[in-house]
């Protein structure tokens, strides 16, 4: 069963329709919603929300496609893009012992998920997400890179990590903006639903 949004959620994308995305050019996606369920729709490029964000948590629902015949990169790949700049992979891992820096929950090409959170293909995932984003001196100097924790089906397996920079696929190099969440077409008819983001603060009270 989908998990019920907290109030402050900004919603995504709610199984209805995908009014609040478009392509990387801006356009109208390509990709097609069935039931409750955004499906890829091969080859036709990334989807990117409207919404931008700077600090937030977001909610990600997948489902990734049996394709036994499939190895590696090639086996219901996706990706989650927070800010469109760093991927959380989405890909189908189940049942590797020591996961990689290419595997499901990835940080892509740069930390390893601590241990293999995933379902089996064809089953609902969720990715819980808390993004911080990367810190700027008054001189546009960043002081800090960005922070992401990933907790994949209710276990914990990118902790806190710092990454040196966006990933592979980053929609720009602006890392001091906001930026969207981007969904990833690698060719595969990966599923999401149940989107929502909840904006954070960026530092809470210095008062006792």
């Amino acid at each position: 069963m989908a998990q019920t949004p907290p109030e402050s959620a900004v919603i995504l994308f709610d199984g209805t329709d995908l009014s609040n995305w478009t392509s990387l050019d801006g356009g109208d996606p390509s990709w097609q919603v069935e039931g409750d369920a955004m499906l890829v729709v091969p080859r036709t490029g990334d989807v990117i929300s409207k919404e931008t964000f700077t600090d937030h948590f977001v909610h990600v629902e997948f489902r990734c496609p049996d394709m036994p015949e499939a190895t590696g990169q090639a086996k219901g790949n996706s990706g989650v893009f927070l800010q469109g700049r760093y991927e959380v992979q989405v890909l189908d891992s189940y049942g590797i012992d020591v996961p990689g820096m290419g595997d499901c929950g990835a940080i892509y090409n740069q930390f390893a998920p601590l241990v293999n959170a995933c379902k089996p293909p064809l089953e609902w995932q969720t990715y819980d997400i808390i993004f911080r984003a990367p810190r700027f001196d008054d001189g546009g100097a960043m002081t800090e890179g960005p922070r992401i924790t990933v907790i994949q089906n209710g276990l914990v397996i990118i902790n806190n990590a710092q990454l040196a920079g966006a990933t592979v696929g980053s929609i720009d190099s602006e890392a001091a903006t906001p930026g969207p969440l981007k969904l990833q077409d690698h060719g595969n008819d990966v599923r999401y639903r149940n989107i929502w983001a909840v904006p954070l603060p960026l530092e809470g009270s210095d008062k006792y």
